[in-house]
């Protein structure tokens, strides 16, 4: 049996090396352009093209064409979407799913986004390394998905409130000055409000203070940012304060969560085991 894992773009990696992967892309949309997910996107141009308009911009989930375009080559497939409380792509991935009866493929709705889904990749991974059976894999992730949490800091949540994602009474929070709103992925992949902070001091203390009582103890973190790798550094350096032996990894984000978490936004993923 041959492998594949395929993922929504949503993952902020379109490459992973020495492994059969490949990401289906979200869009995003304004009156008079389409911005594709994918490695040919200028992710930077695109943040910048956003902060100039006044018009209402969107998103839209891969079809489930494109999902089983990205199901082809391999005999176990694993599908991770966004969460499916936030975007129509686990459905998608789903119905594409159903056209393959004889392929085995999981298709995993990680109520999370970028860094808490690149966990699962990883423990997917792990799973093949260790030579383990399609099923005993799955059961392990689905376990593992118990043990994940996703935490995230921005400065505008003008997108997520216009697209319906947090109401705009929320939202108007992080248009203060300085102000940046700390909230975290719910049980059920919906994003709630946690606290809100003044400066990056300040944002850093209280990432870190959730991070902790909500379970980590030193093993692995993805910070995951939009154009501000000073701030991902200076979390990546406290939580290093905490626990000098964490697996920190730092990323960027791509287009789908850059224009959720906007220009400044940390996503931040980590296990509690």
């Amino acid at each position: 049996m041959n492998y594949k894992i395929v993922t929504d773009s949503s993952s902020n990696e379109y490459f992973l090396e020495n492994i059969p992967y490949s990401t289906v892309p979200l869009r995003i949309r304004t009156v008079d352009k389409e911005y594709v997910d994918n490695p040919d996107l200028n992710v930077r141009e695109m943040v910048e093209d956003l902060k100039s308009i006044t018009t209402k911009s969107s998103t839209s989930c891969p079809s489930a064409g494109e999902w089983m375009e990205a199901f082809e080559g391999a005999d176990c497939v694993f599908a991770i979407t966004i969460s499916s409380n936030l975007s129509g792509s686990y459905n998608a991935a789903c119905m594409a799913k159903e056209e393959f009866p004889d392929k085995k493929i999981e298709v995993f709705d990680s109520l999370s986004t970028g860094a808490g889904m690149m966990l699962i990749v990883e423990k997917i991974i792990d799973g093949i390394r260790q030579d383990l059976s399609f099923e005993e894999i799955v059961e392990q992730v689905h376990e593992y998905q118990k043990h994940i949490h996703l935490l995230f800091a921005l400065e505008s949540m003008t997108n997520l409130a216009n697209n319906g994602r947090v109401s705009p009474l929320v939202a108007k929070g992080a248009g203060l000055i300085g102000i940046r709103l700390i909230g975290k992925a719910s049980d059920t992949g919906t994003i709630e409000m946690v606290s809100k902070a003044r400066g990056r001091n300040k944002t850093i203390k209280n990432l870190v203070s959730l991070i902790k009582e909500m379970g980590y103890k030193g093993n692995k973190i993805r910070i995951d940012h939009v154009y501000n790798e000073e701030c991902a550094n200076q979390l990546k350096e406290a939580l290093l304060n905490e626990f000098p032996e964490a697996k920190i990894v730092i990323g960027t984000c791509k287009g789908l969560c850059s224009f959720y978490a906007e220009l400044g936004g940390l996503i931040v993923g980590f296990e509690d085991l």
